[in-house]
């Protein structure tokens, strides 16, 4: 009966009081940019948008030269790991969603839909106990050591789709990314920020100046660097140039494939040349569900996004009172933010227990995003309260302790809209930031630490403080799991009518699904919709994370409070994800880069 009356208070707020939401806060000042938020732009025809300028550029320079969307995408991410060195590159992996019309490329093609998988494996020499027969050097062994390193998948990857996608050569598509490298790129705040991390555990670990002599001179400027330097990797370039000159054989068989496993070898790497040759690029069909009047194509397993993403939306569609839409047709912005982080739970709990590389272990996706099941989770939500964590989704065995999951934190997202009608959605990792920190010195670029993705140890916690389910232990071959969420949105006809992902770790799946929200439920422009305050919740650990300026006010109380009242624990956080958006509009499309990193679109 108290939480009847607590409701009725609540609703009554809703009817009595003026709700300042619609309007939203000035523009703000970005603390990693001192720029105005945000970054968007509209275009007749086309549009790239990545989280770094010189990028999109390169896009656009593809598309303006005749290329299609996977041309262009595959411009701008070589051309990003030579400017994201932080957060991607071609010693990582990803996902890439792609829709293409009919004829695009090839006179008698028929239209495409694809989810490609190029995401990074287990080396064979690794097992399920590999970190855990290291005993206390197994955290810095799976996250800073060239143990940490998975086959890198991102060559094979982009290669893979340019060839059968594609419709420019290898040398075309480089050439702005190998540009780029010899000539040299402008360091922004972002990067800034990211260096200046990584500085102070240089600087805590001063063993690895030497030991990680390329990252600490090269990208770190000896710990020196700062925005407006130049950064010139003339051995990237050359990297880049075997590339377009041998295309797969530079990895597979020659000079650049020995390079990334002598650098793995000599700091007591697994990865050998065999894993190079033997990584396989996966096509498969892309998770398809319906959602704000539309149809989302997204990634399936391994990514856990698309999954979580969809009972998301789902819970909260079918939440009984007519779902989100009523509430905010209703203005009970409480209610709706108090349902959205509770739809987040019921979602990431499900992605902690259920979800792995699909190829080692039964992911219950179709189960997952029933409606059956979805209508259960719904119905399990308390309109003024709550649950104990263990209430959330649902387990394979009850008594199972709670668990976490893995994240990516070096990470880039770009969109891409062709004049065609085709559309491109990426995201690429390194994991954590500068990735392993055990670099290539002769080719200029940085290998992965995807093998801390995995659960290195059962029952410590990963780099994150993510203690991970077994179905995601190390094998052979494996692909650890992932929150990426790479997402084209496509309207009744199937004509794209969005592309959208992020960068950020599992922020990137709140991230993504609340840049839907506000741009097809609440009807912000795409600029308003990327740089929006959001909010967090990933079920475990227990709190909710909400950005400065979280737009709203309730009864002269802000939205931000009201969660308090409504039991959810907050936390202070400076972390979030980064999100790229592109969006149909009137004459053409609106694209936005989040102000939260950086990056302009770039278009015509």
């Amino acid at each position: 009966m108290a939480q009847i009356h607590r409701w009725a208070a609540v609703a009554a707020c809703c009817v009595a009081v003026s709700v300042v939401f619609g309007a939203q806060p000035a523009p703000r000042k970005d603390a990693a940019r001192g720029a105005e938020a945000s970054e968007a732009a509209h275009f007749a025809h086309r549009a790239v948008a990545a989280d770094q300028p010189i990028a999109s550029a390169a896009g656009e320079e593809i598309l303006a030269g005749g290329g299609n969307a996977v041309d262009a995408a595959v411009a701008t991410s070589f051309t990003l790991s030579v400017v994201r060195p932080f957060s991607c590159g071609i010693g990582g992996g990803g996902f890439m969603v792609i829709v293409l019309p009919s004829g695009d490329g090839k006179p008698d093609r028929p239209a495409v839909t694809a989810a490609i998988d190029y995401r990074e494996t287990c080396p064979v020499g690794v097992g399920e106990d590999y970190y855990e027969k290291l005993g206390d050097a197994a955290a810095e062994a799976s996250r800073h050591d060239g143990k940490a390193i998975a086959t890198p998948g991102t060559i094979a990857g982009l290669l893979y789709v340019l060839d059968k996608y594609g419709t420019m050569k290898r040398a075309e598509v480089l050439a702005p990314a190998i540009r780029v490298a010899r000539e040299g790129f402008i360091v922004d705040a972002a990067y800034e920020k990211a260096a200046a991390d990584t500085i102070e555990k240089f600087e805590k670990h001063p063993e690895w100046k030497a030991r990680f002599a390329f990252v600490w001179e090269r990208f770190l400027g000896s710990g020196r660097v700062k925005a407006g330097d130049r950064i010139r990797l003339s051995e990237q370039a050359n990297a880049l140039e075997l590339i377009a000159r041998d295309g797969l054989a530079s990895l597979t068989s020659g000079e650049l494939g020995r390079a990334i496993c002598s650098a793995a070898a000599k700091d007591g790497g697994a990865l050998a040349l065999s894993d190079l040759r033997s990584f396989k690029v996966l096509e498969t069909a892309p998770l398809r569900f319906d959602a704000l009047g539309r149809t989302l194509i997204t990634m399936p397993p391994p990514s856990s996004g698309g999954v979580a993403m969809a009972e998301t939306l789902g819970i909260m569609e079918r939440r009984a009172g007519g779902g989100a839409g009523a509430m905010v047709k209703a203005g009970q912005w409480v209610q709706y933010t108090h349902l959205m982080i509770e739809s987040f739970k019921h979602a990431f709990a499900d992605r902690a227990e259920w979800m792995a590389d699909p190829a080692f272990v039964e992911v219950p996706t179709q189960r997952l995003l029933s409606d059956e099941y979805l209508k259960e989770r719904a119905i399990c939500i308390m309109p003024t309260d709550v649950l104990a964590p263990s209430m959330y989704g649902t387990r394979e065995k009850e008594e199972e302790e709670e668990k976490a999951m893995p994240d990516d934190g070096g990470t880039s997202h770009l969109c891409i809209v062709d004049s065609r009608g085709g559309a491109v959605s990426c995201t690429e990792t390194i994991n954590l930031p500068f990735g392993s920190l055990v670099a290539v010195p002769e080719f200029g670029f940085m290998l992965n630490n995807e093998m801390d993705d995995f659960t290195t140890r059962r029952g410590k916690a990963n780099a994150f403080g993510l203690v991970q389910s077994e179905k995601n232990l190390p094998a052979p071959g494996k692909r650890p799991l992932s929150s990426m969420t790479p997402t084209i949105v496509v309207d009744k006809a199937g004509k794209v009518e969005a592309v959208v992902g992020a960068s950020g770790g599992p922020r990137i799946i709140t991230a993504t699904t609340q840049v839907l929200l506000n741009s097809f439920l609440l009807g912000l422009p795409a600029g308003e919709a990327v740089s929006r305050p959001r909010l967090h919740h990933q079920w475990m650990p227990n709190l909710l994370e909400m950005e400065d300026n979280y737009p709203g006010l309730w009864n002269g109380l802000e939205v931000s409070m009201w969660m308090l009242k409504l039991h959810h624990q907050k936390k202070e956080s400076k972390e979030h994800a980064c999100v790229q958006f592109i969006r149909r509009s009137a004459g053409g499309w609106d694209a936005a880069c989040d102000p939260r990193k950086g990056g302009s679109p770039s278009g015509n």
